[in-house]
C-alpha cells in the first residue's frame, strides 16, 4: 500500500463516512490472562465511544510507509489451510460473528505479543464501497465496481491514570480522585487484507508499528507467518556501512554527496526497494566504478543472502543534507546539497558554505 492507499482507508474512521458493522474487544493483563471480552455492533456505542474508537483505528494507519507501515507478503507455507493466515480469512469471512475463531485469535495473540504489562486487543469489521475514478482522479461515488471488506487489529497498552487531586462537586472541596485503568494509543496495529491498486490483496497486510525500531520481529513472524523486515534505522545504518566498508580510503565528501543526491532522486517513491542491480546502478551513478563497485555488489550479496532489503524512503534523510565534525553541524535542505562543498584553503581543509540572501548572527542581521 502506499501513502494515497492508506489515506484512503483512513478516511472511512470518522462519522460521516462509517461503515463499521462489529467491534470486538479483549483486555488482557499483565498475567496474559483474558479478563474481559466484548462483541457488538460497532454503532450500538454512544457516540463518544465511537470517536475514541476511530482515533485508535486511524492511528494503525498513522506514520510513514517502511518505518511505522509495513506492507507484509504472505509467504506460501503461511497461506496453506493451517496457516497464520487462515484465521484472519475465517475472521474476515465470518465479519467477527463466531466466537470460537474469536477466541482463538485473541490466545495467538496472548502466545505471540511481546507485552509485560496489561493491553487491549481491538478488531473492527468493515465494508469500503470502493467509489470509481474518472481519467483526471476524480472520484465518482455513485459509480462502484468493488466493495472493499477487512478487519481491522489494535493493540492498545492499559495503564493507570496518574494520582492528582480533582474537584468533588458534592462536598465542594478538591480531593484524591480515583484512579482508573486507561487504553492508551496503539503500540501495534495490522489491516488485513491489504488494499493494493485500490483494490483488495489478500496476499498481504498493512501491519503498524508505533516503536520504528522495534517492529517485534517475533510477534510478525508467528503471529503472521511473515518475514519482517529491518527497522528504518537499521537499513540506514547497514547501507551505510556496506557504502563506507566498500569506498574505503575512496570515501570522499564529494562520493558521499553524490550518493546522498541519488538518493534523493530515488526517494519520490515511497514503495522502491534497492535490489542488487538497483544499488549497482546508484553507485554507478554516483561515480563509482571499477573494483569498488564490484566490492559494493559482493557485500550487498552477502546481505541478499540475510535477505536484507532496502527501502529507498529509508535511506539516508529525506528532509535535511547534514555535515557534522567534532565542533560543527551544518544542516541544509536534503535538495540543496549544493550549497555546502570542500575547499583547500591556505593548505586547510575547510567546508564551504554558499551565502545564499540575508544571513542573521544570533538573530542579528549581518551584511
Amino acid at each position: 500500500m502506499n501513502k494515497k492507499e492508506v489515506a484512503e482507508i483512513k478516511k472511512q474512521f470518522s462519522p460521516q463516512n462509517c461503515a463499521l458493522t462489529r467491534l470486538c474487544t479483549c483486555y488482557v493483563d499483565g498475567e496474559k490472562n483474558r479478563k474481559m471480552e466484548t462483541r457488538e455492533a460497532f454503532l450500538s456505542q454512544s457516540e463518544e465511544e465511537c470517536f475514541k474508537y476511530f482515533e485508535i483505528f486511524r492511528k494503525c494507519l498513522t506514520g510513514s510507509i517502511g518505518k511505522n507501515l509495513i506492507n507484509l507478503d504472505f509467504p506460501l507455507q503461511a497461506e496453506a489451510c493451517d496457516g497464520q493466515q487462515a484465521i484472519l480469512l475465517q475472521l474476515l469471512q465470518e465479519k467477527l460473528k463466531d466466537d470460537d475463531t474469536l477466541e482463538k485469535f485473541y490466545n495467538r495473540v496472548i502466545e505471540t505479543y511481546d507485552c509485560s504489562g496489561s493491553y487491549l486487543i481491538c478488531l473492527v469489521h468493515g465494508n469500503y464501497d470502493i467509489p470509481g475514478k474518472t481519467s483526471d482522479n476524480q472520484e465518482q461515488f455513485d459509480s462502484s465496481d468493488e466493495v472493499f471488506e477487512y478487519i481491522l487489529g489494535a493493540i492498545c497498552p492499559v495503564n493507570l491514570s496518574k494520582a492528582g487531586l480533582s474537584y468533588q462537586e458534592k462536598d465542594k472541596r478538591f480531593g484524591s480522585r480515583i484512579r482508573d485503568w486507561l487504553a492508551d494509543m496503539p503500540m501495534t496495529g495490522f489491516l488485513f487484507p491489504a488494499f493494493e491498486d485500490r483494490s483488495t490483496d489478500i496476499h498481504k497486510l498493512l501491519y503498524y508499528s508505533k516503536n520504528t525500531k522495534d517492529l517485534q520481529e517475533s510477534f510478525i513472524a508467528e503471529m503472521f507467518g511473515c518475514k519482517a523486515p529491518l527497522s528504518a534505522s537499521a537499513q540506514n545504518k547497514k547501507f551505510n556501512d556496506l557504502v563506507k566498508e566498500a569506498l574505503g580510503d575512496d570515501c570522499s565528501y564529494e562520493a558521499v554527496q553524490n550518493i546522498q543526491d541519488k538518493l534523493y532522486e530515488l526517494r519520490e517513491d515511497e514503495n522502491l526497494i534497492l535490489d542488487n542491480q538497483k544499488i549497482k546502478a546508484l553507485l554507478a551513478a554516483s561515480g563509482l566504478e571499477g573494483e569498488k563497485l564490484q566490492e559494493v555488489e559482493r557485500r550487498f550479496d552477502v546481505s541478499r543472502d540475510n535477505k536484507v532489503e532496502f527501502l529507498a524512503s529509508n535511506l539516508g534523510n529525506a528532509k535535511k543534507y547534514e555535515v557534522k565534525t567534532p565542533e560543527i553541524t551544518v544542516q541544509v535542505p536534503a535538495e540543496r546539497t549544493d550549497l555546502v562543498e570542500t575547499k583547500l584553503i591556505n593548505g586547510r581543509k575547510c567546508l564551504v558554505i554558499a551565502l545564499d540572501g540575508p544571513v542573521e548572527v544570533n538573530g542579528i542581521p549581518v551584511h
